[in-house]
């Protein structure tokens, strides 16, 4: 039988290449998005988890009945409690408060229990979702801590994975990679694997405005002066994760939440395509990356989108949120400025 799965862990993996029309029609380089929301928990991150349980498997470091602790933005949390379903794991996760209701509601329905903590404390303070999730793995008998931010498991996924993937499916042709750095995973293992293919491929790192990735990048030096509050979830840091590899990256570009909501919301009503606000974070990214390099006909650019839009529905794609975060800088202001809702009475 064709198309037939053993369970739905067998569907992740092989995500398509999509080109990008009308959101890039200003660069003349052919611009393809890396759709991960085609994985079964719609985003990069199952990569990562079903990859670093099944190592965890196979050292017999989870054992029958065990539970797996994580930290998470959201999506690795997705990612693991459904790995944790199929296997027959318990499943805790600990959640910023910038985390959506419905994000919590999907991780509940899912089988994880979740603890919500503070975004706006230090890393080390016991209160932030890193020392929850570790202080919970301790406490805990029989559980292990994934740990994503310092785990090379989380740069192997990708490695032997993501970066492939995209070597083939460009036939060797790609020149650019640009992706959002959060645990960093994604583009380090992406981008391992295409530079051992081709140095001279570029590695454009995302990062947010609020967080000290970028600065770090250039100075070795944490500027703790740069750290806020900021809305894109899963995107930056306020600390240095072991999982992305700084000497990879070429460069970065920072992005700010305001330009990154506006540009999801443009993927959506100019490819038909319902992406996270980290992907219209990489493509704010790569519009500004494009203002200071000059595309060529020949360049091929490949930028990760890492999730899907459905995730923020109360947030990026709410006019109500966006008015509420003071976002009214561009032509479109609303939705109802290019469609229209009508009742039927």
């Amino acid at each position: 039988m064709s198309n037939v799965y053993d369970n739905i862990l067998d569907l992740i993996g092989n995500t398509p290449l999509i080109k990008l029309n009308r959101v890039t029609e200003s660069i003349p380089a052919s611009v393809y998005a890396k759709i991960e929301s085609v994985n079964p928990g719609h985003s990069t991150k199952d990569r990562i988890a079903l990859h670093i349980i099944e190592q965890a498997e196979k050292k017999g470091i989870l054992k029958p009945g065990a539970t797996i602790v994580e930290t998470t933005s959201g999506n690795t949390g997705f990612s693991i409690a459904m790995v944790s379903i199929i296997k027959g794991y318990k499943c805790i996760l600990s959640v910023s408060d910038k985390t959506k209701p419905e994000k919590i509601a999907y991780l509940k329905a899912l089988g994880a229990t979740v603890f919500v903590c503070p975004a706006s404390v230090p890393a080390d303070d016991p209160r932030s979702y890193y020392e929850v999730a570790k202080r919970i793995a301790r406490e805990t008998p029989n559980s292990i801590y994934i740990n994503q931010y310092f785990n090379e498991l989380n740069i192997d996924a990708h490695y032997n994975t993501t970066g492939p993937e995209i070597w083939e499916q460009t036939q060797g042709k790609i020149t650019h990679l640009i992706a959002c750095t959060g645990t960093g995973g994604t583009l380090s293992g992406s981008a391992k694997f295409l530079k051992e293919k081709n140095p001279n491929i570029k590695i454009i790192g995302v990062d947010a405005d609020g967080s000290i990735l970028k600065t770090y990048h250039e100075t070795k030096s944490i500027n703790e002066e740069e750290i806020h509050s900021y809305q894109i979830e899963g995107l930056g840091k306020n600390l240095i994760p072991s999982a992305l590899l700084f000497d990879l990256i070429d460069e970065f570009v920072r992005v700010d939440d305001e330009n990154s909501a506006y540009r999801t919301r443009e993927i959506a009503l100019k490819e038909g395509i319902m992406a996270g606000y980290t992907s219209g974070a990489a493509t704010q990214a790569l519009l500004q990356y494009a203002r200071e390099y000059a595309f060529k006909e020949s360049d091929v650019v490949v930028v990760i989108f890492p999730d899907h839009g459905s995730r923020y529905i109360s947030k990026v794609y709410s006019d109500e949120w966006m008015k509420e975060q003071g976002f009214v800088n561009e032509p479109l202001h609303s939705y109802d400025d290019v469609c229209k809702t009508e009742y039927i009475k």
